[in-house]
Protein backbone atom coordinates (compact mmCIF):
# COMPACT_ATOMS: atom_id res chain seq x y z
CA UNK A 1 0.00 0.00 0.00
CA UNK A 2 1.63 3.74 -0.72
CA UNK A 3 2.83 6.03 1.87
CA UNK A 4 1.40 8.41 -0.12
CA UNK A 5 -1.32 7.97 -2.00
CA UNK A 6 -3.69 10.44 -4.45
CA UNK A 7 -6.40 10.18 -6.25
CA UNK A 8 -8.52 13.22 -8.46
CA UNK A 9 -12.10 13.52 -9.83
CA UNK A 10 -14.28 15.75 -12.27
CA UNK A 11 -14.45 16.43 -15.93
CA UNK A 12 -13.29 19.25 -17.95
CA UNK A 13 -15.93 20.93 -17.84
CA UNK A 14 -17.80 20.25 -14.93
CA UNK A 15 -18.41 22.67 -12.01
CA UNK A 16 -14.65 21.78 -10.28
CA UNK A 17 -11.74 19.52 -10.17
CA UNK A 18 -10.72 17.54 -6.74
CA UNK A 19 -7.94 16.40 -5.64
CA UNK A 20 -7.33 14.27 -2.23
CA UNK A 21 -4.05 13.41 -0.94
CA UNK A 22 -3.61 10.61 1.61
CA UNK A 23 -0.60 9.89 4.11
CA UNK A 24 1.36 13.02 4.22
CA UNK A 25 2.55 14.15 7.62
CA UNK A 26 1.39 16.72 9.97
CA UNK A 27 3.60 19.93 10.63
CA UNK A 28 3.79 20.41 6.52
CA UNK A 29 3.70 24.26 6.03
CA UNK A 30 1.17 24.65 3.27
CA UNK A 31 -0.57 27.85 2.01
CA UNK A 32 -3.16 28.02 -0.78
CA UNK A 33 0.01 30.21 -2.80
CA UNK A 34 2.12 26.76 -2.58
CA UNK A 35 -0.61 25.15 -4.86
CA UNK A 36 -1.81 28.09 -6.95
CA UNK A 37 1.97 29.13 -8.08
CA UNK A 38 1.86 25.44 -9.53
CA UNK A 39 -1.24 25.28 -11.25
CA UNK A 40 -0.35 28.53 -13.07
CA UNK A 41 3.25 27.27 -13.74
CA UNK A 42 0.61 24.34 -15.90
CA UNK A 43 -1.40 26.95 -17.37
CA UNK A 44 1.78 28.68 -19.16
CA UNK A 45 3.71 28.01 -22.60
CA UNK A 46 3.47 29.68 -26.21
CA UNK A 47 0.89 27.52 -28.15
CA UNK A 48 -1.69 27.17 -25.60
CA UNK A 49 -5.62 27.42 -26.15
CA UNK A 50 -8.11 29.90 -25.12
CA UNK A 51 -9.11 27.73 -22.38
CA UNK A 52 -5.72 29.14 -20.39
CA UNK A 53 -7.43 32.72 -20.74
CA UNK A 54 -10.83 31.17 -19.51
CA UNK A 55 -9.09 29.22 -16.62
CA UNK A 56 -7.10 31.01 -13.66
CA UNK A 57 -6.44 28.10 -11.56
CA UNK A 58 -7.36 28.52 -8.11
CA UNK A 59 -7.46 26.15 -4.44
CA UNK A 60 -9.51 25.99 -2.62
CA UNK A 61 -8.59 23.65 0.74
CA UNK A 62 -11.58 21.84 1.62
CA UNK A 63 -9.68 19.16 4.49
CA UNK A 64 -6.44 18.41 5.99
CA UNK A 65 -5.10 21.94 6.30
CA UNK A 66 -4.89 24.22 9.14
CA UNK A 67 -3.52 27.68 10.37
CA UNK A 68 -1.30 27.35 7.23
CA UNK A 69 0.03 23.44 8.46
CA UNK A 70 -0.75 19.79 6.87
CA UNK A 71 -3.02 17.98 10.35
CA UNK A 72 -1.95 14.44 9.20
CA UNK A 73 -5.08 13.57 7.42
CA UNK A 74 -6.44 13.36 4.34
CA UNK A 75 -5.37 16.83 2.57
CA UNK A 76 -8.98 17.67 0.25
CA UNK A 77 -8.48 20.34 -2.69
CA UNK A 78 -10.68 21.79 -4.82
CA UNK A 79 -10.17 23.79 -8.50
CA UNK A 80 -13.36 25.35 -9.55
CA UNK A 81 -13.98 25.73 -13.15
CA UNK A 82 -14.34 28.91 -14.56
CA UNK A 83 -16.32 27.76 -17.82
CA UNK A 84 -18.78 25.87 -15.91
CA UNK A 85 -21.85 28.63 -16.71
CA UNK A 86 -21.55 27.94 -20.00
CA UNK A 87 -21.45 24.29 -19.64
CA UNK A 88 -23.84 23.58 -16.79
CA UNK A 89 -26.75 22.15 -19.33
CA UNK A 90 -24.58 20.10 -21.41
CA UNK A 91 -22.58 18.70 -18.18
CA UNK A 92 -25.57 19.02 -15.67
CA UNK A 93 -25.62 15.63 -13.73
CA UNK A 94 -29.61 15.37 -13.26
CA UNK A 95 -31.58 14.51 -16.16
CA UNK A 96 -32.98 16.55 -18.49
CA UNK A 97 -35.98 17.01 -20.76
CA UNK A 98 -33.61 17.52 -23.72
CA UNK A 99 -32.24 13.61 -22.96
CA UNK A 100 -35.25 11.53 -24.12
CA UNK A 101 -35.35 13.57 -27.16
CA UNK A 102 -33.62 12.20 -30.72
CA UNK A 103 -30.93 14.70 -31.13
CA UNK A 104 -30.49 14.30 -27.04
CA UNK A 105 -27.95 17.09 -25.26
CA UNK A 106 -26.18 19.75 -27.26
CA UNK A 107 -22.12 19.50 -27.79
CA UNK A 108 -22.59 15.35 -28.57
CA UNK A 109 -19.23 14.00 -29.81
CA UNK A 110 -20.08 10.85 -32.11
CA UNK A 111 -17.37 12.04 -34.62
CA UNK A 112 -14.32 10.24 -32.62
CA UNK A 113 -11.23 11.71 -32.70
CA UNK A 114 -8.11 9.82 -34.32
CA UNK A 115 -5.43 9.27 -31.14
CA UNK A 116 -7.78 10.04 -28.64
CA UNK A 117 -9.87 7.86 -25.86
CA UNK A 118 -13.12 9.00 -27.74
CA UNK A 119 -13.76 5.49 -29.08
CA UNK A 120 -12.08 3.25 -27.41
CA UNK A 121 -13.60 4.58 -24.37
CA UNK A 122 -16.86 4.75 -26.01
CA UNK A 123 -16.70 1.31 -26.83
CA UNK A 124 -15.42 -0.56 -23.30
CA UNK A 125 -18.22 1.79 -21.38
CA UNK A 126 -20.69 1.20 -23.87
CA UNK A 127 -21.79 4.86 -24.49
CA UNK A 128 -23.23 6.79 -27.08
CA UNK A 129 -21.66 10.16 -26.54
CA UNK A 130 -17.87 10.49 -26.56
CA UNK A 131 -18.30 13.29 -24.17
CA UNK A 132 -19.21 11.35 -21.84
CA UNK A 133 -15.39 9.84 -22.06
CA UNK A 134 -13.38 13.17 -23.36
CA UNK A 135 -14.37 14.53 -20.12
CA UNK A 136 -12.50 12.72 -18.05
CA UNK A 137 -9.93 11.35 -20.10
CA UNK A 138 -9.15 15.58 -20.96
CA UNK A 139 -5.42 16.87 -20.25
CA UNK A 140 -7.53 19.31 -17.67
CA UNK A 141 -7.59 16.60 -15.02
CA UNK A 142 -3.67 17.07 -14.84
CA UNK A 143 -4.90 20.33 -12.70
CA UNK A 144 -5.73 18.20 -10.04
CA UNK A 145 -2.41 16.32 -10.10
CA UNK A 146 -0.48 19.43 -10.33
CA UNK A 147 -2.37 20.54 -7.11
CA UNK A 148 -1.42 17.05 -5.37
CA UNK A 149 2.03 17.64 -6.74
CA UNK A 150 2.14 20.46 -5.21
CA UNK A 151 2.20 18.93 -1.31
CA UNK A 152 4.57 15.97 -2.33
CA UNK A 153 7.22 19.27 -3.45
CA UNK A 154 6.38 20.89 -0.17
CA UNK A 155 7.21 17.89 1.61
CA UNK A 156 10.37 17.20 -0.40
CA UNK A 157 11.68 20.57 0.24
CA UNK A 158 11.72 20.21 3.93
CA UNK A 159 13.78 17.69 2.94
CA UNK A 160 16.06 19.36 0.81
CA UNK A 161 15.08 18.09 -2.61
CA UNK A 162 14.26 19.95 -5.33
CA UNK A 163 12.22 19.14 -8.78
CA UNK A 164 12.70 20.96 -11.92
CA UNK A 165 12.16 21.04 -15.69
CA UNK A 166 12.54 22.16 -18.81
CA UNK A 167 12.08 21.37 -22.36
CA UNK A 168 14.28 20.10 -24.60
CA UNK A 169 12.65 19.77 -28.00
CA UNK A 170 9.58 20.20 -29.70
CA UNK A 171 8.51 20.14 -33.25
CA UNK A 172 11.83 18.88 -34.90
CA UNK A 173 13.58 21.38 -32.67
CA UNK A 174 16.15 20.32 -30.63
CA UNK A 175 17.62 22.54 -27.76
CA UNK A 176 21.37 22.58 -26.64
CA UNK A 177 21.52 21.73 -23.02
CA UNK A 178 23.84 23.77 -20.90
CA UNK A 179 26.70 21.82 -19.62
CA UNK A 180 25.56 23.58 -16.20
CA UNK A 181 22.20 24.05 -15.48
CA UNK A 182 21.16 26.55 -13.45
CA UNK A 183 20.91 26.26 -9.20
CA UNK A 184 17.08 27.17 -9.88
CA UNK A 185 16.18 25.10 -12.81
CA UNK A 186 12.52 26.31 -12.78
CA UNK A 187 12.91 30.28 -12.37
CA UNK A 188 15.47 29.95 -15.83
CA UNK A 189 12.97 27.65 -17.24
CA UNK A 190 9.67 29.60 -16.42
CA UNK A 191 11.27 32.94 -17.59
CA UNK A 192 11.11 31.66 -20.85
CA UNK A 193 7.70 31.53 -23.27
CA UNK A 194 8.15 27.58 -23.78
CA UNK A 195 10.27 26.68 -20.58
CA UNK A 196 13.33 26.09 -22.74
CA UNK A 197 17.15 27.00 -21.58
CA UNK A 198 18.37 27.65 -25.90
CA UNK A 199 16.82 30.81 -26.52
CA UNK A 200 18.24 30.17 -30.59
CA UNK A 201 16.15 27.27 -30.73
CA UNK A 202 13.36 28.49 -29.11
CA UNK A 203 12.51 31.17 -31.87
CA UNK A 204 12.79 28.13 -34.39
CA UNK A 205 10.09 26.33 -32.26
CA UNK A 206 8.01 29.45 -32.35
CA UNK A 207 7.70 29.46 -35.67
CA UNK A 208 6.92 26.08 -35.93
CA UNK A 209 4.13 26.39 -33.31
CA UNK A 210 2.76 29.02 -35.60
CA UNK A 211 3.20 27.16 -38.82
CA UNK A 212 1.23 24.57 -37.42
CA UNK A 213 -1.14 26.45 -35.91
CA UNK A 214 -2.00 28.15 -39.59
CA UNK A 215 -2.22 24.23 -40.77
CA UNK A 216 -5.01 23.41 -38.08
CA UNK A 217 -2.12 20.83 -36.90
CA UNK A 218 -0.21 19.98 -33.60
CA UNK A 219 3.15 19.59 -32.61
CA UNK A 220 4.50 17.42 -29.37
CA UNK A 221 8.05 17.51 -28.07
CA UNK A 222 10.11 16.27 -24.94
CA UNK A 223 10.82 17.65 -21.30
CA UNK A 224 13.24 17.20 -19.20
CA UNK A 225 13.48 16.55 -15.39
CA UNK A 226 15.95 17.10 -12.81
CA UNK A 227 15.64 15.98 -9.32
CA UNK A 228 18.93 17.08 -6.85
CA UNK A 229 18.78 16.29 -3.35
CA UNK A 230 17.97 13.09 -3.09
CA UNK A 231 19.95 10.36 -0.56
CA UNK A 232 21.14 7.13 -1.69
CA UNK A 233 18.52 3.97 -1.19
CA UNK A 234 15.04 5.56 -2.07
CA UNK A 235 13.04 2.06 -4.01
CA UNK A 236 14.26 -1.23 -3.74
CA UNK A 237 15.96 -4.14 -5.43
CA UNK A 238 14.11 -6.92 -4.08
CA UNK A 239 10.79 -6.90 -5.93
CA UNK A 240 9.31 -6.00 -9.29
CA UNK A 241 7.00 -2.85 -7.58
CA UNK A 242 9.20 -1.63 -5.15
CA UNK A 243 11.79 -0.70 -7.90
CA UNK A 244 11.98 2.87 -8.08
CA UNK A 245 12.64 3.43 -11.71
CA UNK A 246 9.37 1.26 -12.63
CA UNK A 247 6.93 3.62 -10.12
CA UNK A 248 8.07 6.33 -11.74
CA UNK A 249 7.93 5.07 -15.26
CA UNK A 250 3.84 3.86 -14.74
CA UNK A 251 3.61 7.73 -13.20
CA UNK A 252 4.74 9.61 -16.16
CA UNK A 253 3.63 7.38 -18.52
CA UNK A 254 0.27 8.12 -17.21
CA UNK A 255 0.06 11.77 -17.82
CA UNK A 256 -2.31 12.30 -21.27
CA UNK A 257 -0.22 12.27 -24.25
CA UNK A 258 2.55 10.87 -23.05
CA UNK A 259 4.41 8.05 -25.15
CA UNK A 260 7.79 7.28 -23.59
CA UNK A 261 10.29 8.20 -20.28
CA UNK A 262 13.76 7.90 -20.62
CA UNK A 263 16.29 7.74 -16.97
CA UNK A 264 19.44 9.21 -17.59
CA UNK A 265 20.68 8.49 -20.96
CA UNK A 266 17.70 5.89 -22.07
CA UNK A 267 17.42 4.39 -25.12
CA UNK A 268 20.91 5.36 -26.28
CA UNK A 269 22.36 3.57 -23.38
CA UNK A 270 21.59 0.23 -25.48
CA UNK A 271 23.98 1.90 -28.54
CA UNK A 272 27.18 2.42 -26.35
CA UNK A 273 29.26 -0.34 -24.61
CA UNK A 274 29.82 -0.61 -21.16
CA UNK A 275 32.57 1.03 -20.73
CA UNK A 276 30.86 4.01 -22.14
CA UNK A 277 28.05 3.40 -20.23
CA UNK A 278 28.32 2.86 -16.42
CA UNK A 279 29.50 5.81 -14.64
CA UNK A 280 32.19 5.30 -12.28
CA UNK A 281 32.54 6.01 -8.84
CA UNK A 282 35.31 7.37 -6.75
CA UNK A 283 35.58 8.83 -3.39
CA UNK A 284 33.74 12.54 -2.42
CA UNK A 285 34.16 12.86 1.54
CA UNK A 286 31.43 15.01 3.14
CA UNK A 287 28.85 14.09 0.47
CA UNK A 288 26.62 11.98 2.89
CA UNK A 289 23.65 11.94 0.38
CA UNK A 290 25.64 9.86 -1.74
CA UNK A 291 27.83 7.86 0.83
CA UNK A 292 30.63 10.15 0.50
CA UNK A 293 31.45 8.84 -2.95
CA UNK A 294 30.35 10.35 -6.44
CA UNK A 295 30.17 9.02 -10.16
CA UNK A 296 32.53 10.53 -12.68
CA UNK A 297 29.45 10.71 -15.20
CA UNK A 298 25.54 10.23 -14.82
CA UNK A 299 24.79 8.32 -17.60
CA UNK A 300 22.30 5.94 -15.05
CA UNK A 301 20.31 9.50 -14.41
CA UNK A 302 20.28 8.75 -11.09
CA UNK A 303 18.89 5.16 -10.40
CA UNK A 304 20.78 1.99 -10.12
CA UNK A 305 19.30 -1.43 -9.43
CA UNK A 306 15.74 -0.03 -8.96
CA UNK A 307 17.59 2.58 -5.88
CA UNK A 308 18.20 6.11 -6.27
CA UNK A 309 21.86 6.52 -5.97
CA UNK A 310 22.19 10.26 -4.68
CA UNK A 311 22.96 11.87 -8.01
CA UNK A 312 20.76 14.10 -9.82
CA UNK A 313 17.54 12.32 -10.82
CA UNK A 314 17.34 12.66 -14.75
CA UNK A 315 14.04 11.92 -16.54
CA UNK A 316 13.16 12.85 -20.33
CA UNK A 317 9.18 12.69 -21.10
CA UNK A 318 8.14 12.27 -24.39
CA UNK A 319 4.83 13.67 -25.25
CA UNK A 320 2.63 12.73 -29.09
CA UNK A 321 0.70 15.82 -30.34
CA UNK A 322 -2.32 16.57 -29.63
CA UNK A 323 -5.15 14.38 -30.62
CA UNK A 324 -7.51 17.75 -31.69
CA UNK A 325 -6.78 18.74 -35.01
CA UNK A 326 -8.56 22.11 -36.44
CA UNK A 327 -7.75 20.57 -39.57
CA UNK A 328 -9.29 16.81 -38.52
CA UNK A 329 -8.36 13.59 -39.72
CA UNK A 330 -10.92 11.08 -41.19
CA UNK A 331 -12.79 9.23 -38.69
CA UNK A 332 -15.58 7.12 -38.54
CA UNK A 333 -19.72 9.25 -37.04
CA UNK A 334 -20.79 6.34 -33.93
CA UNK A 335 -23.82 7.27 -34.43
CA UNK A 336 -24.06 6.80 -38.74
CA UNK A 337 -21.63 4.12 -38.89
CA UNK A 338 -20.41 6.31 -42.09
CA UNK A 339 -17.09 8.37 -42.85
CA UNK A 340 -16.59 11.58 -41.59
CA UNK A 341 -14.08 14.39 -41.02
CA UNK A 342 -12.91 13.89 -36.63
CA UNK A 343 -14.93 16.46 -34.53
CA UNK A 344 -12.77 19.49 -33.48
CA UNK A 345 -12.60 20.67 -29.61
CA UNK A 346 -11.05 23.79 -28.35
CA UNK A 347 -7.50 22.48 -28.22
CA UNK A 348 -3.47 23.71 -27.91
CA UNK A 349 -1.36 23.69 -30.61
CA UNK A 350 0.97 22.59 -28.19
CA UNK A 351 0.74 21.63 -24.91
CA UNK A 352 4.64 20.19 -24.17
CA UNK A 353 6.20 23.32 -21.72
CA UNK A 354 2.99 22.54 -19.62
CA UNK A 355 3.26 18.86 -19.84
CA UNK A 356 6.93 19.08 -17.89
CA UNK A 357 5.10 20.92 -14.92
CA UNK A 358 2.64 17.87 -14.91
CA UNK A 359 5.67 15.42 -14.65
CA UNK A 360 7.45 17.30 -12.23
CA UNK A 361 4.14 16.77 -10.33
CA UNK A 362 4.05 12.83 -10.67
CA UNK A 363 8.14 12.66 -9.92
CA UNK A 364 7.34 14.46 -6.98
CA UNK A 365 4.38 12.06 -6.01
CA UNK A 366 6.47 8.94 -6.76
CA UNK A 367 9.59 10.17 -4.75
CA UNK A 368 7.54 11.63 -1.65
CA UNK A 369 6.14 8.05 -1.04
CA UNK A 370 9.75 6.88 -1.67
CA UNK A 371 10.67 9.11 1.48
CA UNK A 372 7.45 8.07 3.35
CA UNK A 373 8.25 4.35 2.55
CA UNK A 374 12.49 4.70 3.87
CA UNK A 375 11.95 6.51 6.52
CA UNK A 376 8.41 7.09 8.00
CA UNK A 377 6.89 9.49 10.69
CA UNK A 378 3.59 10.79 11.69
CA UNK A 379 5.13 14.60 11.49
CA UNK A 380 6.97 16.36 9.61
CA UNK A 381 9.72 16.93 12.89
CA UNK A 382 9.45 13.02 13.37
CA UNK A 383 10.65 12.04 9.25
CA UNK A 384 13.37 14.81 9.47
CA UNK A 385 14.86 13.16 12.34
CA UNK A 386 14.61 9.93 10.76
CA UNK A 387 16.24 11.39 7.46
CA UNK A 388 19.11 12.77 9.13
CA UNK A 389 19.92 10.11 11.20
CA UNK A 390 20.23 7.78 7.91
CA UNK A 391 22.82 9.90 6.44
CA UNK A 392 24.30 10.55 9.46
CA UNK A 393 24.70 6.38 9.61
CA UNK A 394 25.53 6.86 5.32
CA UNK A 395 28.40 9.24 6.58
CA UNK A 396 29.77 6.89 8.40
CA UNK A 397 30.31 3.58 5.56
CA UNK A 398 32.96 5.67 3.90
CA UNK A 399 33.73 8.59 6.07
Amino acid sequence: MPHLRFTTAGESHGPALVALVEGCPAGLPLLAEHVNHELARRQQGYGRGRRMVIETDRVEFLAGVRAGETLGSPIAMLVRNKDWANWEAIMDPAPRPEDDQEDGRKRQLTRVRPGHADLTGLLKFDRDDARDILERASARETTARVAAGAVAKQLLAALGVRVGSHLVHLGGVDAARPAQLPDDLNAAADASPLRCLDGIAEQEMIARIDAAKKEGNTLGGICEVVVTGLPVGLGAHVSWDRKLDGRLAAAICSIPAVKGVEMGIGFDAARRTGAEVHDEIEPAPGNPRTGNVRRRSNNAGGLEGGMTTGEPLVLRVAMKPIATLMRPLQTVDVKTGETASAAAERSDVTAVPAMGVIAEAMTALVLADAMLEKFGGDSLAELQRNHAGYLARVAERLG
